[in-house]
């Protein structure tokens, strides 16, 4: 059966490049416009029109770079902090000696730090602190001595880049950390369905062959032991896990990438909703025979058809159990109950009952009929499964399903 891949990407960093981008556009004005308000005080306005002329075509070339942490490689953040350098470096250069000492701003301004919030977000906050460094080391040089001034502009650089490196790190260890996540859920839900499965066919033959050879003695003894034996490793299998943690995540920029299995194709309508509604009666008439009575409403019970379906396996599910544990002598009673919003199907038998803390210990023994076959189907559609049982007094099942179901049926994952 033929299943397509979806991909999921979450990142928060993205957010942060798109930022950088308009930070870059933004702080490129504005050092534009304060060299032409302070034009008469530059001595040498020929190295900063050539500074300048630089600068607006690397910024605007180079916007693609920044555009996500793929295109930001480590040899355009070399060359993006030596231009920001050069344009501190060229500071002494271009404007009188005076301006300097007043603490006047460098050439690139605080366009500066957008080549240091660029390293920050590609590689953390040991990155942002390198460049947070050298740009302090230029800033001395051209100054010519440590002031207050320069050790204040220095640190708020240093201070927000780290910052926000660090912030980058733990989002992205966090985005990680829900990729995982998610897909140790849906290897759960994939093993719990496949058990569902196994359930519902293999092992409940295993143990009716068990049970027969039994019987019968000799040779179809032995046959029931094997069958016994291999019942019990099947059930230990399932119990365990059927389906190893998928390797499908991958990191973009160490960012999450998770790839989820839609349904099959032939299950595309059902899940969107646009599916006939199915008529729940159909599949329960079956099951009604000489041990089992069936009540049912007089007109048509419709459900979504993988509901309808998955609340039919869990009625079967449910009789299996009557018939195994009540005995093949047990009468059961199936009530369909269709309600405005919901549809309630009770299962009640006339058997032994369940003895207090069975059904736990049972499930820490691998048999999932209960737990898996019907509880996780229920839950899978966005319906509950309720068990009453009294010692002696027979047990009673009552599956709800909402007419507009949540997971499989209703939400079209």
């Amino acid at each position: 059966m033929a299943r397509r891949e979806r991909v999921m990407r979450m990142s928060v960093e993205q957010p942060l490049w798109r930022a950088l981008t308009a930070y870059r556009l933004l702080t490129m004005l504005y050092a534009i416009g304060l060299y032409v308000s302070a034009y008469e005080e530059f001595v040498r306005p020929w190295v900063a029109n050539g500074y300048f002329a630089v600068l607006v075509v690397w910024t605007l070339a180079t916007l693609p770079r920044v555009a996500n942490a793929a295109s930001c490689t480590k040899r355009f953040l070399t060359a993006d902090l030596t231009v920001a350098l050069a344009g501190i470096l060229l500071t002494p250069v271009a404007v009188a000696h005076s301006r300097i000492i007043e603490g006047g701003p460098t050439l690139p301004s605080i366009w500066t730090a957008g080549a240091v919030l660029a390293y920050a977000i590609k590689g953390g906050w040991r990155w942002a602190a390198f460049a947070s460094l050298l740009v302090g080391v230029a800033n001395v040089v051209q100054r010519g001595a440590f002031s207050r001034d320069t050790l204040h502009n220095v640190l708020l650089v240093c201070i927000a880049s780290i910052a926000i490196g660090y912030v980058v790190e733990v989002a992205r260890a966090s985005e990680r950390t829900l990729a995982r996540a998610l897909e140790i859920e849906a290897a759960t839900r994939e093993r719990e369905r496949l058990a569902r499965d196994i359930h519902d066919g293999v092992l409940q033959v295993l143990a009716m062959v068990q049970r027969r050879g039994t019987a019968v003695g000799g040779e179809a003894a032995e046959l029931g032991r094997l069958a016994g034996e291999q019942e019990v490793a099947l059930r230990t299998l399932v119990a365990g896990g059927l389906v190893p943690t998928s390797r499908a995540s991958e990191d973009a920029s160490q960012g999450a990438l998770v790839r989820a299995v839609e349904v099959p194709d032939e299950d595309q309508d059902e899940a969107r909703g646009s599916a006939t509604p199915c008529d729940l009666r159909s599949l329960l008439a079956p099951h009604a025979g000489a041990r089992v009575s069936l009540a049912e409403p007089g007109a048509p019970v419709l459900l979504a058809p993988v509901a309808a379906k998955e609340l039919a396996a869990a009625v079967s599910a449910a009789l299996d159990n009557v018939r195994r544990h009540a005995g093949e002598d047990a009468r059961a009673w199936i009530l369909v109950e269709d309600e405005p919003d919901a549809v309630i199907v009770t299962v009640r038998d006339d058997g032994p009952g369940i003895p207090e803390g069975r059904l736990a210990q049972a499930e820490g023994e691998g048999r999932l009929g209960v737990a898996q076959s019907i509880r996780g189907r229920l839950r899978d559609i966005g319906g509950t499964a309720e068990l009453v049982s009294v010692p002696g007094q027979g047990a009673e099942v009552e599956l709800t399903v909402p007419k507009v179901s949540r997971g499989k049926a209703g939400s079209g994952r």
